[in-house]
C-alpha cells in the first residue's frame, strides 16, 4: 500500500495538487515556492524514512480565524511536506474506495459540490420527500479535543 501512495505518479499529482492550492507555511517556515526543489533534493529520504516507519509529521501551525457568526475558528496549518503526504493518501484512498460512496454523498468528493447536493434535495421534494436533513462537519470538528499528549 504505502509503495502505491508513494509512487512518483502519485507524489507528483499530490505536489501539483498542493502548490495548486496555496496556502501558508506550516511551523517549519517553508514557502510553496520552495517545496519542488526542496522535494529534488530530499525525496529520497523522506520516502524511505516513511517506508520505514520513522517519519513523524511536524506539528501544526495554529491560526485563529473569525467566524462569520462571531467568535474564532482555529485552523492547524500542516508542513506543506505533510500536506503532499496527506494529498497523496488521500488520492490513493480516494481511488480505492470512491466506488463504496453512498451515491447521495457529496462533501469532499471528486466532482461534486453543495449545488449538485441542492438539486439533489430538489429532485427527492418533487418526489414527495418532506424531510431534508443537513449535516455541518466543519462545526464538529470546531468541538473535537485536538489536545496531542
Amino acid at each position: 500500500m504505502l509503495e502505491e501512495i508513494l509512487h512518483i505518479r502519485n507524489v507528483k499529482h499530490a505536489v501539483d495538487r498542493v502548490i495548486s492550492n496555496g496556502g501558508a507555511s506550516g511551523v517549519d517556515g517553508m514557502q510553496i515556492d520552495n517545496l519542488r526543489d526542496y522535494l529534488n533534493t530530499h525525496w529520497q529520504s523522506l520516502r524511505s524514512d516513511i517506508l520505514s516507519g520513522t517519519y513523524r509529521p511536524q506539528a501544526v501551525r495554529k491560526v485563529e480565524i473569525p467566524k462569520a457568526s462571531g467568535g474564532k475558528r482555529m485552523l492547524g496549518i500542516p508542513t506543506v511536506i505533510d500536506r503532499v503526504i496527506q494529498q497523496s493518501i488521500s488520492q490513493w484512498l480516494g481511488l480505492k474506495y470512491e466506488g463504496d460512496f453512498h451515491d447521495n454523498s457529496y462533501g469532499f468528493r471528486p466532482n461534486r459540490n453543495a449545488h449538485q447536493a441542492v438539486i439533489k434535495a430538489q429532485e427527492y421534494l418533487n418526489l414527495g420527500y418532506t424531510w431534508v436533513v443537513e449535516l455541518d462537519l466543519e462545526q464538529f470538528f470546531d468541538q473535537v479535543n485536538h489536545a496531542t499528549k
